[in-house]
């Protein structure tokens, strides 16, 4: 058991600086766009994806690039740096539909 507190300690407390605290700030957003799609999909019944869920993934996303960049970890950079052109091409996507459409 003693173990396991100094284990808990030497990573949750002595590491923490700026880049731990910005790295717990964007994986809070970036969770966030989970805890809006499922109250969207609650309230009508049905899965959906809103738009909120498209910009917590773009917060969310960026800093956790800018925090991937800072730790130097090329698996996450790729992964994050990918994901953030999915999530721009489909608000992109949802809002050339709404200029066609403004019923939307």
């Amino acid at each position: 058991m003693t173990d396991l507190l100094q284990w808990l300690h030497d990573v949750f407390v002595k590491q923490i600086d700026f880049w731990v605290i910005l790295g717990f700030i964007a994986q809070f957003m970036f969770s966030m766009r989970f805890i809006v799609q499922w109250i969207a999909s609650e309230r009508v019944g049905r899965s959906i994806v809103p738009v909120a869920f498209w910009f917590f993934s773009i917060g969310g996303g960026s800093l956790l690039l800018v925090y991937a960049i800072q730790r130097e970890d090329p698996v996450f950079i790729a992964g994050q740096a990918l994901g953030l052109i999915i999530y721009f091409r489909n608000l992109w996507l949802i809002f050339k539909e709404k200029r066609r459409d403004p019923t939307i």
